[in-house]
């Protein structure tokens, strides 16, 4: 019978900062319980920093990879830590959370943190809960003021990078000034001004920003075209379909290559599978294989989701869809 690993060991293990602290005790920080929270604080103040962000970073990584881990409890505890990139790091903890009570925080800590790093986490997150409230999941005041308060950090004369990120978590929002917004930063000579506008044209649902999406999947700049790729599989662009496949055979940025391996599973269509499980079969690449894999499995959720629309259509509706085939 295997020993019981109690949260004592795994407190002790964290503070022999030494020794390399060991993987399999991650999981014990996720729904940790109010005792063992209150435990680790007491001893958080003693860590030394770089302890702090390999845990968090560990603890990032698990969240990508397992939908049913949870660290809201940490991350909220950490929201005030004296260190900025620990303070960053507890509200990307955060990403999954749908908690009403953290909009306000956010905005303080958009507003008034004295660091960028925090400032961008919590622009990036309230965009989180713009998207809530679009979707009618959030109190229509905690939308409007999420909203207000980035608008007035992009419409400042905040860091760049600040006001860019605000501008990307806008992107949801359908309030009538974020066309004039997003054209304004498009239409800008800086590449990350543009790639900042391609996301936002992304997150908005809104066809008309089809074009131009399209046009930039063949910009020089990487940036661009990796915003391009990913605001064309969001807005699921039947026209980038084509230039999406070819980027699998002929793109040389490996960033680029993973956005549209996504974004072709989010548009689905002709090819879209042969495609993917060949690239699958042509690489030694064990991430690789495992991220088509999963792709695939979007693909599929595509798919069914197209049947289902299928389904919905009226006869008339179904006839005109078959005639416009049949023209092709």
């Amino acid at each position: 019978m295997s020993e019981i690993t109690t949260f004592q060991t795994v407190l002790d293990a964290l503070q022999e900062s030494k020794k390399e602290f060991p993987q399999v005790y991650l999981q014990h920080f996720s729904d940790i319980d109010p005792l063992s929270l209150k435990s680790l604080m007491a001893i958080w103040p003693r860590l030394k920093l770089n302890r702090k962000l390999t845990l968090l970073e560990g603890l990032l990584a698990i969240m990508d990879s397992d939908t049913l881990v949870s660290f809201e409890d940490l991350g909220r505890a950490l929201l005030g830590d004296p260190e900025a990139d620990v303070r960053a790091r507890a509200i990307r903890l955060l990403a999954e959370s749908d908690d009403p009570k953290l909009v306000h925080t956010l905005i303080e800590i958009l507003q008034n943190d004295p660091d960028l790093g925090p400032r961008l986490e919590a622009a990036d997150l309230l965009g989180e809960f713009v998207l809530l409230g679009e979707l009618e999941e959030l109190p229509q005041n905690l939308h409007h003021a999420s909203e207000d308060a980035l608008l007035k950090v992009f419409n400042s004369e905040e860091h760049a990078t600040l006001r860019r990120h605000a501008l990307e978590a806008l992107g949801y929002s359908s309030r009538q000034e974020m066309e004039t917004l997003i054209r304004s930063a498009f239409s800008r000579a800086d590449p990350a001004w543009i790639s900042s506008g391609l996301t936002a044209m992304g997150r908005s649902s809104d066809a008309q920003w089809g074009e131009p999406v399209v046009n930039m999947l063949v910009n020089e700049d990487a940036r661009i075209r990796q915003a391009a790729v990913r605001a064309a599989g969001e807005l699921s662009l039947e026209p980038a379909r084509s230039i999406l496949l070819n980027m699998l055979e002929e793109e040389e940025d490996d960033d680029v290559t993973s956005a549209a391996i996504w974004s072709l599973s989010q548009i689905g269509g002709e090819d879209v599978r042969e495609y993917l499980e060949a690239l699958a079969d042509q690489t030694d690449d064990e991430d690789l294989i495992e991220y088509i894999d999963e792709a695939l499995g979007n693909l599929d959720f595509t798919e069914d989701l197209e049947h289902f629309d299928l389904m919905s259509l009226d006869e008339d509706e179904l006839d005109a869809l078959n005639e416009d085939e049949g023209e092709r």
